[in-house]
């Protein structure tokens, strides 16, 4: 499975059966339409407003945790009713915790001071009592105070100093900003903050109640979605006097069931192949399992239809370059631990199995390289054991790694390049793409052939041969993308000479290919960080253990719990993001330059109970 064959299908009917023509092949949720005139700029411009409210009283309700029983009908259920319920609900909610989080902060602020009960303004005489909060340091600012002022509490830390003026005292008086304290006693504030909590539990069970309307909702946002959907093709097919078109792009394996539609209405057929001058849209199929790997294709652009499907690449590689990223067999065997926590979990959904396979295939592809670079939490496995027997990296032989991150670069860049050069067979442009595997595969032996000589095995090609091999490679490599890059046709004496200076001019690129190459030098540099880091955090804890005795245990517990948590969150980051950029960056440029559009199939939207 992979980029699914369309035909282009042409239907003619009687106009005054379109309405049930577009039904029907709505239905059928297999046609990706096209304009046959211009679509209108806006459809059901008074229904968005709408739509968009009911969709967010669903997310709402959608976040609540346990939901109640459904009610699958209700012939008097009105959804603007329900709709303007539930986001009143969610208003509430927001201004009651706005107001819960002020009142704990203005407690919070007061309670140093005690249950102060302030007297009216008549009988302080128009007075008033500014309060500040000053530390014990700068007790000597009071002494510069002309104002009345008094201390009425202090700790080891801070004075709580009071002053008396009629208007608010200048911002320079003290060295600490005014505390405000309001004009409510702690008594009060303790008040309202306990019938500000009460009101949110009415509020959220309200909240509970109400999810029992969920289907309902999103049954009837299904329809709204369906009469706008189906409005917005009635605009875009042709309409005569008395006969309707509707133009589309249909799967091949969907061509029997409209087909067969079409033979059971009585409609005029026509099924095209795709011409040069078309530009179908893109549809990926993969097993159910390969979901995951589907979204990582289509995450940074929808490959073009004429290319290649590289789901199943971008799922191996990304999980290969994610476990060179975090380097740990430890932390790998903790992150599967953790997915078999929630494997049964994220087994409830489509897209959870999916990416539940994604998981396990990065998680695992860690452990096994953490166990070649023997690495289990920045510690070595003892000499001898079985563990030791796997390990067959060292992280801190940089020469190795950094020739295992080049060669990486270039089998995977070198196999977008094997694609480009199948996608183009028929074309002399193939050439120049096994060109480009010729020139980077015959640097990276010449690289090798320079450095691995001196103590190479036996059986190792001699540096002479295996030097002069690779220059005659990137000989042929360079005059392939020469002769073969451009495809200019030739029909005059002077398109010789433009097709070969359109070749010489493709060798710009050559930067761009070692480069590119060297780009995943990262996978390197990043897995020896993650593991120096952890190596670093059990130096610490080993040297706190000592320094420490019994004190130092807890020290070192903590050092490693909490180093090794930052270590590992931070090499998951870097392995999500570096692990995507090598592929959609490196690799999209190498093996999938041209942009497609994605297939939209113009079908029902139906809701399960």
């Amino acid at each position: 499975m992979s980029i699914v064959a369309l035909k282009k299908i042409s239907l003619c009917g009687l106009l005054r059966e379109k309405q049930t023509i577009l039904t029907e092949l709505q239905r059928l949720g297999c046609l990706h339409l096209l304009p046959l005139r211009p679509p209108p700029a806006e459809v059901e411009k008074l229904a968005a407003p709408r739509a968009e409210a009911a969709y967010k009283a669903l997310r709402f309700l959608n976040g609540v945790a346990q939901k109640r029983r459904q009610v699958m009908r209700d012939p008097d259920f009105d959804v603007d009713r329900r709709v303007a319920e539930v986001l009143e609900v969610q208003q509430q909610l927001r201004d009651s915790s706005d107001r819960r989080d002020f009142l704990k902060q203005r407690i919070a602020a007061i309670e140093p001071w005690g249950d102060i009960d302030f007297p009216p303004g008549e009988a302080l005489a128009g007075y008033r009592l500014w309060f500040y909060v000053l530390p014990l340091g700068r007790l000597r600012a009071l002494q510069r105070v002309q104002l009345p002022w008094q201390i009425v509490r202090r700790d080891h830390r801070v004075a709580y100093v009071v002053v008396i003026a009629r208007q608010e005292p200048r911002g320079d008086l003290l060295p600490v900003p005014r505390t405000h304290v309001g004009a409510l006693p702690l008594g009060e504030l303790q008040a309202q903050l306990d019938e500000v909590e009460v009101e949110l539990e009415e509020l959220v069970a309200r909240r509970q109640a109400l999810t029992r309307y969920i289907y309902l909702l999103s049954l009837n946002l299904a329809r709204a979605d369906n009469r706008a959907s189906l409005n917005y093709a009635a605009q875009q097919t042709r309409d005569g006097d008395s006969i309707v078109a509707v133009q589309g792009w249909v799967p091949v394996p969907a061509l029997p069931a409209v087909r067969a539609y079409a033979e059971q209405a009585q409609l005029a057929c026509l099924i095209e192949e795709p011409g040069p001058e078309d530009t179908p849209p893109t549809l990926i199929e993969q097993p159910e399992p390969m979901n995951a790997g589907v979204d990582l294709t289509l995450f940074y652009q929808v490959p073009n239809y004429r290319s290649w499907d590289p789901t199943r690449l971008l799922f191996a590689s990304f999980s290969v370059f994610f476990a060179m990223i975090l380097a740990d067999a430890g932390y790998g065997a903790l992150l599967l631990l953790g997915l078999l926590a929630y494997w049964r979990r994220l087994g409830r959904s489509r897209r959870g199995r999916a990416y539940r396979l994604l998981a396990a295939s990065m998680f695992g592809c860690t452990l096994a390289y953490g166990a070649m670079v023997g690495s289990y939490f920045g510690l070595s496995p003892p000499p001898g054991s079985l563990l030791a027997g796997l390990h067959v990296l060292n992280v801190d032989d940089f020469d190795t790694m950094m020739k295992l991150s080049i060669i990486v670069g270039v089998l995977h860049i070198g196999f977008a390049n094997i694609m480009m050069a199948y996608i183009h067979r028929r074309r002399l442009l193939a050439l120049s793409k096994l060109g480009w595997i010729g020139v980077i595969g015959g640097a990276l032996l010449l690289w090798l052939s320079g450095a691995a000589v001196p103590g190479t095995a036996p059986a190792a090609a001699p540096a002479g041969s295996l030097g002069s091999a690779a220059m005659a490679l990137m000989a042929g490599g360079l005059l392939a993308i020469v002769l073969f890059s451009s495809e200019r046709p030739l029909q005059r004496r002077s398109d010789y000479l433009w097709r070969l200076a359109e070749g010489v001019f493709n060798l710009r690129s050559l930067l761009n290919a070692f480069g590119d190459v060297l780009s995943y030098m990262r996978l390197f540099a990043l897995g020896l960080a993650s593991a120096s880091l952890a190596m670093t955090f059990n130096d610490l804890a080993r040297d706190a253990a000592a320094a420490l005795p019994g004190v130092g245990l807890l020290a070192a517990l903590l050092i490693l719990g909490i180093g090794h948590l930052l270590n590992l969150a931070l090499a998951l980051i870097s392995g999500v993001v570096h692990g995507l950029r090598l592929n959609f960056i490196e690799f999209y440029n190498w093996g999938l330059p041209e942009e497609g559009k994605p297939f939209q199939k113009f079908a029902r939207k139906e809701v399960k109970p």
